[in-house]
């Protein structure tokens, strides 16, 4: 009946809009009708296990759920499901009668247009992972939340279908050195679990469980009306749905790490972090990435008993080792690194912190964000001063102290860190110090430099996007100058000067921090 349905759905006479033309995709679980102005979805009838949509009642219901929640993260994608009637041979959309089948009405885009095509093409940037980043963050922020009583998201949910992966993985893989990998990886995933189950239960308890997309990567995200959209989250497996946001959140890190993005991926973690404000995240990231990893490498392996061919084999098992050896990396002991700016607002500190995240994988910490977040914006009243209302000395204090209990738990996490803040007065600076000694890092202090005038022109720059969170003036910035406590001989010696207006100072600087810590 299937294959005769959709060869029937080629019919322009069925649609109440003008067809360009017809084209099917299909996949293991799904047909989907491209039209031109709009494509139709239909569900399989198939059982795989984690998904069963055998019976017509199911399709129904799992049409309507992908319309439900895909609407969460869309506007104008996912349109409506319909009923097919009459039959297989002579079907009608959205006819009279008992329904045959269901059907998902969507708006149409070019596969060109898709992010996993974007980026093979070398067109995908770091706009399209901000927007990304963003959307993912608002989302999670606001999707609900799972109950306490719910048995997803608990500490054996989550070891579940980890421990799964070892289980179905291993029949499938012959070699010594993949198997003697494979215990590797699950020895350090069950010594894991077992030191981060406390913090497991506490995230449920504190509602990190959500309900969230399931599957984010790039080739579920789309350029839509010149804005990055993700789509075609899980519908039919709430478990794949029911997770931590970090879990969600790391399936895209290691997308972008598995295309060799690494940039990128850190780019994107460092968005996230900033704007949920989650960083205790941090501490399961790489727990969860090596788990999306083996996930990823043991669908790949399920076609080895299909292939009779040698060449595809042998293809299959070199995916399966590159996700393998990918989710051994996130086992490595890391290098760590505290380094803080230091300099006057708008002289390029972001960027500076920006290339530590992007090339060394550092985590960066704002003062501006970080000031917000605990104090909310500035009154208009008190706009431009630089001692009153979330600026006042209090607030900066408390500012100060929360980056620093941040930059502990990220650097006790694993992770180099660099807090992005002025750093002008020395006591801000003797603590930032103390973090460091405490949790065994390196300290350093990027001293960020540019003249009066290019400090100006970014300034207004800034202020003409009105998309930083600084509200610094150049009024502020001379008092700042003019106020600022200079750095002692004993700081001298652990700081690096950058000339923020010149690229190879700061490339200059990456390299040096490569080699004196070559784990970065």
């Amino acid at each position: 009946m299937s294959q005769t349905l959709i060869a029937a759905l080629q019919n322009p006479a069925l649609y109440p809009h003008p067809v360009e033309g017809f084209q099917v995709i299909e996949t293991h679980i799904s047909w989907v009708v491209l039209t031109g102005p709009f494509a139709y979805k239909i569900k399989k009838p198939v059982n795989f296990g984690f998904l069963d949509f055998t019976n017509l009642s199911d399709r129904q219901h799992f049409c309507k759920e992908e319309l439900r929640l895909n609407q969460r993260l869309t506007e104008g994608l996912y349109l409506d499901v319909l009923p097919i009637t009459g039959s297989a041979e002579s079907p009608q959309l959205n006819g009279d009668g008992p329904a045959i089948e269901y059907v998902l009405k969507m708006r149409q885009f070019p596969q060109s247009q898709l992010l996993g095509e974007v980026q093979s093409r070398g067109e995908l940037t770091t706009d399209h992972i901000d927007a990304l980043a963003s959307q993912i963050a608002q989302f999670h922020l606001n999707a609900p939340r799972v109950p306490q009583e719910h048995p997803l998201g608990s500490a054996a949910a989550i070891m579940a279908p980890v421990t799964q992966n070892f289980e179905q993985i291993r029949p499938m893989l012959s070699d010594k050195a993949d198997l003697a990998q494979l215990d590797a990886l699950q020895d350090w995933a069950e010594a894991s679990f077992e030191r981060l189950q406390p913090l497991f239960e506490r995230r449920k308890a504190e509602g990190f469980i959500r309900e969230c997309h399931g599957d984010i990567h790039l080739g579920n995200a789309t350029l839509l009306d010149n804005k990055v959209v993700l789509f075609d989250c899980i519908e039919f497996n709430e478990p794949f749905r029911f997770t931590d946001v970090t879990a969600d959140a790391a399936f895209l890190a290691m997308d972008l790490e598995d295309r060799g993005l690494k940039p990128l991926s850190r780019r994107f973690v460092s968005a996230w972090l900033e704007q949920t404000g989650d960083y205790d995240a941090l501490q399961i990231l790489n727990f969860y990435k090596a788990y999306r990893a083996m996930v990823r490498g043991k669908v790949g392996l399920f076609r080895l008993g299909q292939e009779e061919s040698a060449v595809q084999r042998a293809v299959i098992l070199r995916q399966y080792r590159s996700y393998a050896a990918l989710a051994e990396s996130y086992s490595a002991i890391p290098s760590r690194l505290l380094a803080i700016t230091h300099g006057v607002s708008a002289v390029g500190k972001s960027h500076v912190a920006m290339r530590l995240v992007e090339a060394l994988g550092a985590i960066r910490l704002r003062s501006d964000v970080e000031r917000k977040r605990l104090f909310g914006e500035q009154n208009a009243a008190d706009k431009g001063q630089l001692t009153a209302g979330i600026y006042s000395a209090d607030a900066s204090v408390a500012t100060y102290q929360r980056l620093h209990q941040l930059a502990d738990a990220a650097l006790r996490a694993g992770f180099p860190v660099v807090i992005d803040a002025t750093y002008l007065k020395r006591t801000q600076r003797e603590a930032a110090w103390d973090v460091a000694l405490e949790t065994g890092a390196p300290f350093l202090i990027l001293d960020c430099q540019a003249p009066e005038t290019v400090i100006a022109s970014w300034l207004a720059q800034r202020q003409a996007a009105a998309q930083d969170p600084s509200d610094a003036t150049l009024d502020v910035v001379r008092a700042q100058q003019a106020s600022r406590e200079p750095l002692d001989a004993e700081e001298l010696a652990h700081t690096k000067r950058v000339d923020t207006h010149e690229s190879a100072s700061l490339d200059s600087l990456i390299e040096r921090i490569r080699q004196r810590l070559p784990g970065l």
